[in-house]
């Protein structure tokens, strides 16, 4: 499982709004090249982004649900990548003073990349979730 977690000198509503903006995402979010459509209910349970994410030349077009929210505290995502299955990621934000603590927890559920989970795939994606948090900090900076 790669857990990361990040200082983000704003208060939890400032962070909050970012990840509430599913338009937003393909700021942020890496390896995501364009969000295709938001559903204007996001990010209540249920609500879907479709995205179209990739490396260089290959890309693919997927979804994202969300699956858990507290507002302004947690959100839980399951997001597709055929064909290599689901996986499941969580943000949780914890003031910190005037700050947001964000951890973010990332794991496969279903499908080839959960049967591959190991070392290489947890330090390519801590690798992936550093950039994203730093990514999400720029993104949540600019929303003030």
């Amino acid at each position: 499982m790669a857990q990361r977690q990040r200082l983000i000198e704003y208060p939890p509503s400032q962070v909050w709004d970012t990840l509430a903006d599913g338009e937003s995402y393909a700021q942020w979010v890496v390896g995501t090249k364009e969000i295709l459509h938001a559903d204007s209910r996001w990010p209540a349970v249920g609500a879907q982004l479709r995205f179209r994410a990739g490396l260089g030349p290959w890309t693919f077009e997927d979804t994202c649900e969300v699956r858990i929210c507290e507002s302004a505290r947690r959100l839980e995502l399951e997001a597709s990548a055929k064909p290599f299955g689901t996986v499941r990621i969580a943000f949780t934000l914890i003031p910190w003073a005037r700050n947001t603590l964000v951890i973010l927890d990332e794991h496969p559920l279903r499908g080839l990349g959960a049967r591959l989970q190991g070392p290489p795939t947890e330090f390519a994606l801590h690798l992936r979730n550093r950039q994203l948090l730093d990514n999400l900090a720029r993104t949540a900076a600019r929303a003030r």
